[in-house]
């Protein structure tokens, strides 16, 4: 399965992208942690980037709806992922538009990131 999203503890929930990254995965991403932020308000995000080569072409990514909608929810998130893709990943994830923290951290800090979102 090229993208999971998995609860871990409290409202924290993991999401592992592996491989490229399509629209249509990010669609039901959206749509299952807005379930969750049904269930549970408020959610922290560690998104981990596994074998990780990019995202679809032209596959639209400028719809911004959840981010309009859903995004005041997201407390923090935390990037993990090979240094090629900080840029990337960060300007996808609206790091300089959003209320909430957005950081990225290398392969190894995988612990460093969940240390991070669990900051108050």
């Amino acid at each position: 399965m090229p993208i999971a999203l998995h609860h871990e503890r409290d409202n924290l929930y993991r999401v592992e992208i592996r491989g490229t990254f399509r629209k249509a995965e990010l669609d039901r991403l959206q749509a299952d942690v807005a379930v969750e932020m049904d269930r549970i308000g408020s959610v922290r995000l560690l998104v981990v980037l596994m074998e990780f080569d990019g995202a679809e072409p032209h596959a639209g990514w400028n719809d911004l709806t959840f981010y309009v909608t859903r995004g005041d929810a997201i407390e923090r998130i935390a990037i993990v992922g090979d240094e090629r893709w900080r840029s990337e990943s960060l300007l996808f994830a609206n790091a300089d538009l959003r209320k909430a923290p957005v950081e990225f951290f290398s392969n190894n800090d995988v612990d460093a990131a969940r240390a991070w979102l669990s900051a108050r």
